[in-house]
């Protein structure tokens, strides 16, 4: 009979290679998720995602995977949305304490890195699991247009363009060809939603492409709607 280590069945006891193994199941898991895309250009952020049910029943309205934190702030998840919804609501409690404290909006950054701290805590400790969700968080503050993510090992990072989820390796490689820092908003959103569908697996439409923008001259954020995205499906 197969008796698993200790270190595949704790998650504060590190594998003789150093790794904590409930901690990659996590990141396993967001692999398997819908796919999501964030593309910084000169004229502010994009958010795609799949937000395809799982179920024709179920209605869409439901299925989400994009949020706004903020009003220059969002975010899109790629995972379990029950551990996501427990951290998006964290992260617009942060982002309103921020304003109330410093009369400011909050630094992408900063709440970036406060998602990774909270994520990271449940990688410490027994008796917990690690968040089983990766966030891609976008905005526009002071110090520019911003994307970063956080998984659930606790570490962020920035970049000007990525996709996490399903098919993430594929998504990649089409963002690093195609993908150049003089890019317009307009040419980011027609590339984020060609990076979606490159990582679907499905029929992807107007209906279950979402896109949410933040433009640099405004730091609103948006969601488009079906007839907008329809444009970039041609």
């Amino acid at each position: 009979m197969f008796m698993p280590r200790a270190y595949d069945r704790a998650i504060t006891i590190f594998s003789p290679e150093g790794r904590l193994y409930q901690v990659e199941y996590a990141l396993e898991l967001v692999k398997r998720g819908a796919p999501i895309v964030g593309i910084s250009s000169k004229e502010g952020v994009v958010l795609a995602a799949n937000e395809t049910p799982e179920n024709r029943l179920e209605d869409p309205e439901y299925f989400r995977k994009i949020f706004q934190l903020d009003e220059h702030i969002g975010a899109a998840i790629a995972g379990l949305s029950s551990d996501a919804r427990v951290l998006i609501n964290q992260s617009r409690v942060f982002c309103q304490s921020n304003r109330l404290l410093y009369d400011e909006p909050v630094d992408v950054e900063v709440l970036t890195r406060r998602v990774g701290d909270q994520a990271q805590v449940y990688t410490q400790h027994a008796g917990v699991r690690p968040f089983g969700v990766s966030m891609i968080i976008a905005g526009v503050d002071n110090t520019g247009n911003r994307i970063f993510t956080a998984d659930p090992s606790g570490s962020y990072r920035g970049y000007h363009a990525t996709a996490v989820g399903r098919k993430g390796d594929e998504a990649n490689k089409l963002l690093e060809e195609r993908y150049n820092k003089d890019i317009t908003l307009e040419e980011a959103m027609a590339l984020a939603v060609e990076t979606v569908k490159t990582a679907s697996e499905g029929e992807v439409t107007s209906k279950n492409c979402k896109v949410a923008v933040i433009p640099a001259d405004t730091k609103a954020f948006r969601r488009l709607e079906e007839e907008e995205v329809e444009r970039y499906l041609i």
